[in-house]
């Protein structure tokens, strides 16, 4: 599909020096590994074994040119805006009446994640769909992700991703449109729709991120009650990442961008925890899907510039979860609750903060990557939000 660029847009392929590759292999091959872990399980971090195993064959076996070929086949432009180049996927539907949509990634996530809805997304009937759910899509990466630009100084946080989005989408030539967004990209969508309500369709969230509601406590339904559960459970087990991140990222990314291994531990660890995937990450996401994220960290050394999303703005998500609404959604809104997502608020207690919540369903399997693992049913999932809207 040809994808026709507005002032200041240019476009875009991949094309990653050999030298970097080169490098990339020798230094696997080079890896000093630690001792195994003293345990049978993922309980202390991905285990020497299946990670030794992975960087083998990320260095001998992964073939970054074929899945740079596949990548390349999407669309991309890349457009300066405050200062900051921005990548973006940007398919043009050729169906009439097409919505167009932009679509957020998170950490550790990437365009990449999405690759398996664009052309869903884009052109239903190629994929058994019908013509009257196509969308223009748009899937940019985050400052300091992939193959936008790392910013230099501090300040961009989800509100100013948000502002930039906005712009992007004028710049391509979009007046009126919807967002979608996981992870990081829920609070981005949502900034967007607080920012530019006038021009936004709807968000479509997976999930909507929203505090339980105190008035709830003492009447919880068994799903509530099993969602905090598991958000006590994360709290203790699963939120280091998030820690070190928000408040030593800089730290980290030395480590981030000089060691591929640990790079990939630090990735890989939550495909395994964050999906569906009954206990190996393998059984969603094969060894290519989940190396190609990885790869997109490593060649665009984007480590460091990452993690410092969640130093600029991890607290500010946080006070989501606090007992009162802080910062309402007034938009149109969709919820998708995919079962291995954490969080996982109740149609209630989202709907304090998202108080226009048009549609709610909880899909029977999938998690945190939804568009990466269960493509099929993101792209149910967001037709059937967007059908309620489009005319709105």
């Amino acid at each position: 599909m040809s994808t026709p660029t507005g002032a200041g847009v240019e476009p875009f392929r991949i094309a990653v020096p050999d030298l970097v590759l080169d490098d990339l292999r020798e230094r696997l091959r080079r890896t000093r590994w630690p001792e195994r872990e003293t345990v049978e399980d993922w309980s202390q971090g991905v285990p020497l074994a299946y990670l030794r195993d992975l960087c083998a064959y990320w260095a001998d076996g992964y073939d970054w040119r074929v899945r740079e070929a596949r990548l390349n086949a999407l669309s991309q432009v890349r457009t300066r805006i405050g200062g900051l180049g921005i990548h973006a996927v940007h398919v043009r539907s050729s169906h009439p009446g097409a919505l167009p949509l932009v679509v957020t990634h998170g950490w550790p996530g990437s365009f990449a994640e999405l690759a398996k809805v664009v052309g869903p997304l884009a052109d239903p009937p190629a994929h058994g769909g019908d013509a009257a759910d196509a969308f223009h899509v748009v899937c940019p990466s985050l400052p300091g992700y992939g193959f936008s630009d790392r910013p230099s100084h501090p300040g961009w946080g989800v509100e100013r991703i948000a502002e930039a989005w906005i712009e992007l989408m004028s710049r391509l030539g979009y007046d009126r449109f919807g967002a979608q967004g996981g992870d990081w990209g829920v609070s981005v969508s949502s900034a967007i729709g607080q920012a530019a309500p006038d021009r936004v369709v709807g968000l479509h969230l997976n999930p909507p991120l929203a505090a339980p509601d105190p008035a709830t406590l003492d009447q919880l339904t068994d799903g509530e009650q099993a969602a905090l559960a598991d958000l006590e459970r994360a709290n203790r087990w699963e939120s280091g990442y998030a820690e070190l991140q928000a408040t030593r990222p800089q730290t980290i990314g030395y480590s981030l961008v000089d060691s591929p291994a640990g790079l990939c531990a630090w990735i890989v660890e939550k495909f395994r925890a964050w999906t569906d995937c009954d206990g190996h990450p393998e059984n969603v996401l094969d060894r290519d899907e989940m190396l190609d994220d990885v790869t997109i960290y490593w060649v665009t050394g984007t480590g460091a510039s990452s993690a410092r999303l969640y130093w600029e703005s991890f607290r500010q998500v946080s006070r989501t979860f606090g007992d009162e609404v802080v910062d309402t959604v007034p938009v149109p809104t969709g919820g998708s609750i995919f079962p291995r997502e954490m969080p996982r608020p109740s149609r209630r207690w989202a709907a304090r903060r998202y108080p226009d919540l048009r549609y709610w369903n909880e899909v029977d399997r999938g998690g945190h990557f939804a568009a990466f693992e269960q493509p099929e049913l993101f792209v149910d999932e967001v037709r059937a939000f967007f059908r309620l809207v489009r005319d709105g």
